[in-house]
């Protein structure tokens, strides 16, 4: 290890040293070094070597976007214990939109500059595949410039069981339709063991890295996501990021990786404890270190709130998610972060991170405003945004 890298790096735990040495290397690290990253209690090693590979890619630029977050429905057959957004069809806040309560939205989004529609919901037990295509088809005629990131590999798991079509299938219809990226919700932990305990009625793991392979393959790229801080071991979390890094060898599909801490707040397992600052910047600054074939991970600061989500830019992440509005997942959980940032509230965050704020498209290509339709003359207005 080059003399001066070793006077700036002061590691503690010796057990970091010869991972220390891959990182700056640049060589591959392994399942047991991922395990031995999450066990050590030198955060600040681990940091620092997850910030040299994020300056190594990225300099000081911090990536955002302006979309808009539509979540159709929230009525949902899952019941997953995990979740608190999910409702019964007759359940207290239960709720659907019709197709123009969904176009008004996104108008109202493109009005205030939206590069990019999100769209999640529930597993809606009455809805059926066609409607999901007819919004996708509305959308996309009304709102051609825009990027529709749409339904998660769960979701599609879903139509695939009821339609009796296979996933490819409903990937290449809802691609005609209109759909040009995916989100990376629903991934949580793919270990089975995990997985019967906080989503057995979920979409398997095996299956949603199946389904993501077969996105990929057809030409839709996704993000990737885990939900960290439940009943997970440091093997399993080391286990799911390898799944990743192998898809991602073999497809190069997946956009940014997406860390997303469990809020227990009014779920079924409200008895956890909600994991601490310090989990949620060793599993980014650990994420950048094992994905090394992914480009971007990202500090979702509704989840980790502004301040942590400020310190995640020096610990791996290089991109802070964008200005939010009407976030519906993690509030039902219990979240007590705003529910909004105005766009140049959240450049001001990004610089006094000692960032440089970028502001992007789905794929993380640089927007140009002067090429987009006008949009409200308010500097502040507020957009929504999800992972």
């Amino acid at each position: 290890m080059p003399q001066a890298i070793m006077t700036e790096l002061k590691i503690s735990d010796s057990r970091l040293e010869p991972i220390a040495g891959k990182v700056l290397a640049g060589e591959r690290l392994s399942f047991d070094d991922g395990v031995a990253l999450f066990r050590t209690n030198d955060l600040l090693a681990v940091g620092w070597l997850a910030n040299h590979v994020r300056e190594k890619r990225h300099g000081d630029i911090c990536y955002y976007n302006v979309n808009r977050h539509i979540n159709p429905t929230n009525v949902c057959v899952a019941h997953c214990r995990l979740c608190a957004f999910g409702r019964s069809p007759d359940a207290p806040g239960a709720y659907t939109y019709a197709l123009e309560e969904i176009y008004q939205r996104a108008a109202q989004g493109v009005s205030e500059g939206a590069t990019e529609f999100h769209i999640v919901g529930g597993l809606h037990p009455s809805l059926t595949f066609d409607h999901y295509l007819e919004m996708i088809r509305g959308l996309k005629q009304r709102f051609p410039h825009v990027h529709l990131k749409a339904l998660t590999m769960v979701e599609i798991g879903y139509f695939s069981r009821i339609t009796k079509l296979t996933p490819r299938e409903v990937l290449l219809r809802l691609k005609e339709a209109g759909v040009d990226s995916m989100p990376g919700g629903g991934a949580e932990i793919f270990n089975p063991r995990v997985r019967k305990v906080i989503c057995d009625h979920k979409t398997s793991g095996r299956l949603w890295l199946d389904i993501a392979r077969t996105a990929h393959q057809i030409g839709l790229r996704s993000n990737a996501t885990m939900l960290y801080g439940h009943i997970e071991t440091h093997e399993e979390r080391v286990e799911h990021l390898v799944q990743l890094r192998e898809l991602q060898d073999e497809t190069g599909g997946f956009v940014t990786f997406i860390p997303l801490a469990f809020h227990p707040e009014n779920t079924a397992l409200a008895h956890l404890p909600k994991p601490t600052g310090i989990d949620d910047l060793k599993l980014i600054a650990v994420s950048r270190l094992l994905l090394d074939n992914f480009d971007h991970i990202k500090a979702y600061w509704i989840m980790l709130t502004p301040p942590v989500a400020q310190i995640a830019l020096r610990f791996g992440a290089d991109d802070i998610d964008g200005t939010v509005i009407e976030e519906k997942i993690y509030h039902d959980a219990g979240a007590t972060t705003p529910q909004h940032m105005t766009r140049a509230g959240l450049e001001r965050l990004i610089r006094a991170a000692g960032r440089v704020p970028f502001e992007r498209d789905t794929l993380y290509r640089p927007i140009d405003r002067s090429k987009l339709p006008p949009v409200s003359p308010n500097p502040d207005v507020t957009i929504s945004i999800n992972v």
